[in-house]
């Protein structure tokens, strides 16, 4: 049971305010795509179950569906064996992009900066299950072995995962909220295959100190990889680093 709880996406598909619902639909839907909670070539949840997850009608999560089909992003089959399936997130064109604010893009950063360390710290001093000691290791292992196409959303999914076992759900929330603004940055740069062949080594960095127990490793692993992220993320968009991207070190028992 914890398992399945584990590999659910409820958790952070949280219900809609009902000023924008449509709209809210559309944004969560997404969110939870890019997160990798709805992976590609995944089936989402029957109609009745996603529109009662959401808190919306049927007739709205339909339009949101359809508008989401039409961009790309999802394949509506109909049939015995239908249903709603994911698709890989359409490339963007040139100049697609909304122009950036330096500002926002330093505050999402920073914010991350604080969140994620202190995520895997909490998980590293956290009696563990062993589902959600496996929900960890598949999470790492999936994006270990996702091919270009799919590493940013399995990415995502491992960070995301780190929050959940922390025993938080309000943390969980956050991280994925943050991690959903830092793939919609990432979206606008290239893949590098060093780099992410470098974060897969800080992933399992990030690991190896939660699952002994080693939270200021955890945090520090976690803090170095971030760090390098933001680099990138400054140099391809044209922003300076930050001087107070956190250094702050892990909590002290």
């Amino acid at each position: 049971m914890e398992e399945e709880l584990l590999r659910s996406p409820a958790p952070i598909l949280r219900p809609v305010r009902h000023g924008n619902a449509f709209e809210e639909t559309i944004e969560r839907l997404l969110q939870n795509i890019k997160l990798g909670l709805f992976g590609v070539g995944s089936k989402l949840p029957a109609e009745r179950e996603l529109a009662e997850m959401l808190g919306v009608s049927r007739a709205t999560l339909r339009d949101a569906l359809a508008e989401l089909q039409k961009a790309g992003y999802v394949d509506v089959q109909r049939g015995r064996y239908g249903g709603t399936y994911v698709c890989s997130r359409p490339p963007a064109g040139s100049g697609s992009y909304p122009e950036l604010d330096p500002a926002e893009v330093d505050d999402v950063l920073t914010f991350r900066g604080v969140l994620e360390p202190a995520a895997a710290s909490l998980a590293a001093r956290a009696t563990l299950s062993p589902a959600q000691r496996g929900h960890l290791l598949r999470t790492l292992a999936e994006v270990a072995s996702a091919p270009a196409n799919l590493y940013r959303p399995k990415d995502a999914r491992f960070h995301v995962a780190i929050a959940e076992v922390a025993g938080s759900p309000s943390l969980a929330l956050a991280v994925a909220d943050v991690r959903s603004k830092v793939s919609d940055l990432l979206d606008r740069i290239p893949l590098i295959q060093p780099n992410l062949e470098h974060s897969n080594r800080q992933h399992q960095e990030i690991v190896d100190a939660i699952l002994r127990g080693d939270d200021e490793a955890a945090f520090k692993a976690a803090q170095d990889h971030l760090q390098g992220t933001a680099s990138l993320l400054h140099g391809f968009l044209g922003h300076s680093q930050p001087e107070n991207f956190p250094q702050s070190t892990a909590p002290r028992r």
